[in-house]
């Protein structure tokens, strides 16, 4: 699927880093773009971008996570850790989707080329009002969601890591 190391070292730690920054940055942009117009006028495609581009590396981090966790010792720790990382692409699908959502729902060519392809107006204003408020609480749910999430996943991939690790008094005063 896709790369597991770099020069030798697991790439999993690495892909991470990029995980954690753009999940929340994602759903940081879809709460914005929901419950403030302007800055949704001025993020424009930027927030499903954002959003697109951690779709395609919380994958990419899974996969190089499950071949590091088959290179290390068995542990409870690391299969719960790897157990809630599958469940991140799950609310990665839906931040993305509900941020292209909101994002065509605001854009007057969208709702050109909807009239053109069907021939239909837009939808009537309180039916647009209602799926426009669905819209948002679903949107902010996932953003909200994703970032648990993603501190669940972090928790448990700390605690795989350092779960052996003892420190002393000593080392604590430095």
């Amino acid at each position: 699927m896709g790369p597991t190391t770099f020069n030798a070292m697991p790439i999993h730690p690495l892909l991470v880093h990029f995980v954690v920054v753009l999940v929340p940055l994602s759903a940081l942009l879809l709460v914005l773009s929901v419950c403030w117009p302007a800055a949704r006028h001025r993020l424009g495609v930027v927030t499903p971008v954002v959003a697109l581009m951690s779709l395609v590396l919380v994958p990419l981090t899974t996969h190089a996570g499950e071949w590091l966790e088959h290179q290390t010792p068995r542990s409870p720790l690391v299969r719960i850790h790897a157990e809630l990382g599958d469940q991140l692409v799950y609310w990665s699908i839906g931040v993305f989707l509900a941020s292209l959502a909101w994002w065509a729902l605001h854009q007057h060519k969208v709702h050109e080329w909807w009239i053109a392809r069907t021939g239909t107006g837009p939808a009537r204003a309180p039916v647009s009002r209602v799926l426009a408020i669905g819209l948002a609480l679903v949107g902010v749910a996932l953003a909200v969601g994703s970032v648990v999430q993603v501190y669940r996943i972090g928790d448990s991939g700390a605690a795989a890591v350092w779960a052996d690790t003892t420190v002393t008094p000593a080392a604590q005063s430095r």
